[in-house]
């Protein structure tokens, strides 16, 4: 793996950015995608680990996309892999081991909420491109094909990284109705990379608030515990604070979050100077 840092790989490098992010799980990674396709199926690399890789930043998750359902999916990996599990088989993922390597395949879907409701709907798709749509930001809407490391970029991820912005692949108000948790993760990916949020997912940040009590205390605490522990935690509460975003819900929890995520307040007050 590179070493970390903040430098996004020209676009020329960025086959290379993503080989250097597979040789760690080589060659399970392209014997999995050779895999799906004798089955007539597609895998990709999908999500933080690609966003991760283009940045430089060390990654230990092995995210992975495809068109199998996950029924099918258990079919192909069940003799392959060393170990799975179908802890997540409800929305869709089958985890698996396989040479030491921990990985996780998530069918195409998209998910939304109802009004009242505090779980999302699933529903499969077909297409990489459609659920590469459906994620929270464009940074985390790029993918790689296995086994042959094209490298798909439909909603400009790769110049929101150079520019290190976040914005959402669609409208945000569409994103963040289908999962209003999304207005919670701008806020926690400005802490852990410093980015700063588009105007109009901003807004739409503030106008939607209300929406964030339908998702469970348990997902929000999650997300302000990875804000707190992120490099750039004031960053990440400010933007929830000046726009009144969710203050309601973090203030709630925010002293519970903290202790859960085993932060050091020393630690904390540091990142927050930089």
């Amino acid at each position: 793996m590179a070493v970390p840092n903040q430098n996004v790989t020209p676009e020329s490098s960025r086959r290379i950015a993503i080989a250097e992010l597979l040789r760690g799980i080589a060659p399970v990674a392209d014997d999995l995608g050779a895999l799906f396709a004798a089955a007539g199926h597609e895998l990709a690399l999908v999500g933080g680990p690609v966003r991760d890789a283009l940045l430089r930043r060390p990654t230990k998750d092995v995210d992975l996309t495809t068109d199998a359902p996950p029924e099918r999916t258990l079919e192909i990996i069940r003799d392959w892999a060393d170990a799975h599990w179908t802890i997540g088989i409800e929305f869709g993922t089958v985890g698996l081991r396989k040479s030491g390597v921990e990985l996780e395949i998530t069918t195409y879907r998209s998910e939304s909420y109802d009004p009242k409701s505090r779980k999302p709907d699933v529903s499969y798709g077909t297409s990489l491109v459609e659920d590469l749509r459906r994620r929270d930001f464009a940074v985390n809407a790029m993918a790689a094909r296995l086994p042959g490391h094209e490298f798909v970029d439909p909603f400009g991820g790769l110049t929101d990284l150079q520019r290190k912005v976040l914005r959402t692949p669609g409208r945000p108000e569409d994103s963040f109705s289908d999962d209003p948790l999304r207005m919670l993760r701008a806020a926690r990916f400005a802490s852990q990379l410093g980015f700063t949020v588009a105007p109009d997912v901003v807004r739409a940040m503030k106008d939607m608030a209300g929406r964030i009590e339908i998702v469970s205390a348990e997902r929000i605490r999650d997300e302000l515990s990875k804000l707190i522990c992120g490099r750039y935690p004031r960053q990440g509460l400010a933007l929830l604070v000046s726009r009144r975003c969710c203050t309601t819900s973090a203030s709630r929890r925010r002293a519970g979050s903290r202790r859960a995520a085993g932060c050091r307040s020393t630690t904390t007050r540091s990142s927050a100077r930089r």
